[in-house]
């Protein structure tokens, strides 16, 4: 495309026309707002049992059999944690052959806040 032809085209563009959105209408009523539309959002909740670093010597040297250390007790609980960001604590338990979950402990909203920072 030569100049002369890129200058013709940007001389026939207009600009759209957009309805102006209302304050009420973006965030839905101000006292109770519309929390329907988040709550079927996915999340990833992970539970963290433990976590160390190794050298990449180590790291390649590893073979079934090997054993890895953590940094956390046998019997400590565990991390729940919601997209990287800790929620809660808990043990494991299973459920029909499943691994699950017991919450034993809620980390408060403003601890949540205080963490972030």
């Amino acid at each position: 495309m030569s100049e002369e032809q890129a200058q013709d085209g940007a001389a026939d563009a207009q600009a759209a026309a957009l309805d102006e959105l209302s304050s009420t209408a973006a965030s839905g009523s101000e006292s109770n707002p519309d929390l329907e539309v988040v709550l079927d959002i996915p999340v990833k909740i992970a539970m963290e049992v433990g976590a160390t670093q190794i050298s990449i010597r180590n790291l390649l040297q590893l073979n079934q059999g090997s054993v890895i250390e953590l940094d956390r007790l046998a019997g400590e609980p565990l991390d729940v944690t919601v997209n990287g960001t800790l929620i809660a604590h808990g043990e494991v338990v299973v459920v029909n052959e499943k691994f699950g979950i017991r919450v034993t402990d809620v980390i408060s909203p403003s601890e949540r806040i205080k963490r972030l920072k």
